[in-house]
């Protein structure tokens, strides 16, 4: 509120009070609370706050009583105390309260009160004491719905922002853990707090982390995909430069690899950066299970997305351009399928690819009751009945279906977003070149992945440039009591994951 900053808030409470009550509108929701000593015309104190943000009951049952029991007591004991005294008794037991300060701007004032805090104000005290008693209805903790696990926590943020640093203070139990807030948004004011642990993450990319927060000019942050889309590196790039997670585990995981870890207010996506692609393909339970079913749970991972961007366009080159690569008995097969279909393989494709899509949004939109019952019996009954119409042949519905399943293995869903629409890209080089066209967009892709940067750290790392040491956690997990060093690639100071096996 840069227009309230040079306006101090005066030693008249009902001045201020009125001040602020006009500034509010007079607001239903903008509780007062005056204090007057009897037969005073104007109050000696008042206590503001907004319903339903703030403890009530707090305010009703110490505050405003304790306040009020004070003021009368020094008006009748020290008649002599006035003014900057009287001030300085009552604010003596505000203090009790808990965290309380003081602010001598409407704008801080406001940023208060806006925020749950109550806000005090002492005739003849040119300073207002904001009691930190926020209280507001909040969702409870509960199991991700979007990143789930079989072994592992399953606890998720909520959309208060105490509630998620906290449930990250529980599980890095270090005074090294460093938190820093700043209000984003010119009207909201949302709170965005910082989090990385001191002598683990980079000073460059902390630094990075909070000069881009403090540039961001914008009107409002509602959710933390506001902040992804103005603090990411390469921002015409179809690859997410960010890491977001609904699990604390997971942030506890990177911040102790040197990550630094935004955490937004109102949201429960926690940010995570720098980020490097392997990220997005790795999970937390890959680290609560042997190292041998994690890497074997990886490779399958890394299979699936290859499936997913390719078999598609490997389906349109090879029955449009190379069909000789084909057993003769298989070519035969899709020959005699593909005789009554009326359009080449890559409008087929095109087509299967457009329709599963259209069912998989209809299906996360509709009321969650009917909208998995509803894409299920839509993709089946859809694809038989297109396969006996002869619009598309059967091995394209094997081939799109393969292609959607493979998708869902990713952990990360923004990661899946890219996958799906270069599949396209690739459909349409195959159609146009052939396995030529594939091999050349590949190509293309890995050049691009190679120029990524996220906050100043390469997006390929540890493959581009190569670390040795750091490959131990990329395509396969090998053994905890190998790993002994944290990775090269984000960490400030290094340092060692332990010291002994056993």
């Amino acid at each position: 509120m840069p227009e309230y900053k040079a306006i101090p808030v005066e030693p008249s409470v009902e001045r201020n009070v009125e001040r602020l009550l006009g500034d509010f509108g007079r607001s239903d929701d903008v509780i007062v609370r005056e204090i007057r000593h009897a037969g005073a015309e104007s109050a000696a104190a008042a206590v503001l706050y907004i319903d339903g943000m703030t403890d009530a009951a707090a305010v009703n049952s110490y505050v405003y009583d304790v306040l009020s029991r004070s003021l009368n007591d020094a008006q009748g004991g020290e008649e002599a105390a006035e003014g900057p005294n009287k001030a300085a008794l009552a604010g003596e037991l505000v203090f009790g309260i808990g965290a309380v300060r003081t602010v001598s701007e409407l704008a801080s004032l406001y940023g208060s009160l806006l925020s749950g805090e109550a806000v005090i104000l002492l005739d003849g005290s040119k300073h207002a004491y904001c009691a930190d008693i926020r209280h507001w209805k909040g969702r409870d903790v509960t199991e991700s719905t979007n990143q789930t696990s079989v072994r592992g926590p399953r606890e998720s943020f909520t959309e208060t922002l105490r509630t998620n640093t906290s449930m990250i203070r529980r599980k890095i139990k270090d005074p090294r853990l460093w938190l820093e807030t700043h209000a984003v948004g010119r009207l909201t004011k949302t709170d965005v707090t910082v989090m990385y642990i001191n002598g683990i993450a980079k000073p460059s990319v902390i630094e990075e982390v909070r000069s881009r927060l403090l540039a961001i000019d914008i009107d409002s942050v509602l959710d933390s995909g506001y902040i992804e889309e103005l603090i990411e590196d390469g921002k015409y790039s179809l690859f997410p430069t960010v890491y977001n997670t609904e699990l604390p585990d997971n942030v506890a995981a990177q911040l102790l690899e040197g990550k630094v870890a935004i955490v937004v207010d109102g949201t429960p996506n926690v940010l995570i950066v720098p980020t490097q692609l392997v990220a997005f393909f790795q999970s937390t339970e890959d680290y609560y299970q042997r190292a041998f079913y994690a890497s074997l749970l990886r490779l399958l991972r890394f299979g699936s997305v290859l499936i997913s961007l390719l078999l598609p366009s490997l389906y349109i080159a090879i029955t449009t351009f190379h069909r000789d690569m084909l057993p003769a008995s298989l070519l035969f097969n899709l020959s005699a399928q593909r005789e009554g279909v009326p359009f080449p393989a890559f409008v087929e494709a095109i087509v299967m690819e457009i329709t599963f899509e259209i069912l998989r949004e209809a299906g996360l939109r509709m009321p969650r009751a009917i909208g998995q019952a509803v894409s299920v019996v839509g993709t089946l009954v859809i694809g038989q009945a297109a396969v006996e119409a002869g619009i598309v042949s059967a091995a394209m519905v094997i081939v799109v279906s393969v292609t959607a399943i493979s998708t869902f293995t990713l952990p990360a869903y923004s990661m899946s977003i890219p996958i799906r629409i270069l599949r396209f890209a690739f459909m349409g080089l195959a159609a146009s070149f052939g396995l030529f066209g594939i091999i050349m967009g590949f190509f293309v892709l890995l050049l691009h992945l190679c120029a990524l940067r996220s906050f100043g750290e390469p997006y390929m790392a540890p493959f581009s440039p190569y670390v040795s040491p750091d490959i131990e956690d990329t395509i396969i997990r090998m053994p905890r009591w190998l790993s002994l060093k944290r990775p090269d690639t984000s960490v400030g100071s290094g340092g060692r994951r332990q010291r002994r096996r056993w």
